[in-house]
This record gives structure tokens, sequence and C-alpha cells, in this order.
């Protein structure tokens, strides 16, 4: 189940590891993104951490990480295509990945519902 956060970011978390990207409603806000910045692999972030950038042909937006956890992987597909994020920011436009994130983190986040409320 996806988790959202206040900042609209999305995480699922499976098997322990937590997929991290941007909202559709990001992303609507955004416009055209042109250009993508993701950690490095093996960076240790906190909760609500400026950990990556995403720039529009409108301004350029920090990416805030909505769990703590050390960066296991990232999503080289939108750095090298960044019109990904575009036309498909829940899915496979990913942006990294996560391990060690606690319950707690979680819990903090919304579910679908309300995320929608809260853009609305």
């Amino acid at each position: 189940m996806k988790l959202y956060s206040t900042d609209h970011e999305w995480i699922e978390v499976v098997d322990g590891i937590a997929t991290v990207g941007i909202t559709q409603h990001a992303q609507d806000q955004l416009g055209d993104i042109v250009y993508v910045e993701l950690p490095e692999i093996g960076r240790s972030v906190t909760q609500g951490e400026s950990v990556a950038t995403v720039e529009s042909t409108k301004s350029v937006s920090d990416i805030y990480s909505p769990a703590a956890g050390e960066v296991t992987e990232i999503n080289d597909s939108p750095v090298a295509d960044p019109s990904q994020l575009n036309s498909d920011p829940e899915g496979a436009a990913w942006l990294y990945r996560l391990s060690g994130v606690s319950d707690a983190d979680l819990e903090g986040l919304m579910d679908a519902a309300a995320y929608e409320t809260f853009c609305n």
C-alpha cells in the first residue's frame, strides 16, 4: 500500500524495501520535468530531509524523504529521461529505494484517501 507525505512524495514498502517517488499531484503542480538529481547509493537519510531535486520548466523543487533509511538503489531511468516523471510518476518513474525504514516513520503518513482530501 502506498503512503503519502504532505510534501507530495509517496512511499511503498515491500519486503522491507521502501520505494519512493513524487505524486501525480506534485507532477501536475511542477509541469514538464526536465532534470532529475537523485541521492547517492549508501547515503543515510532522515525523515523530511531533502534528498533529491527535480527541475521543471516552471521551477526547481526539492524532494524530501518520507522516511529515514539508507539509499540502496536509485532509478537511473528518469535521470536519463526526465519526461518519464511527467507520464508515470507513481509507477515506472520511482526515484530511489530505502532499507531500514521504521514503522514509526510510516505512521505519520497518509493513505490514498487522506492524501486526496489533503490535496483538495
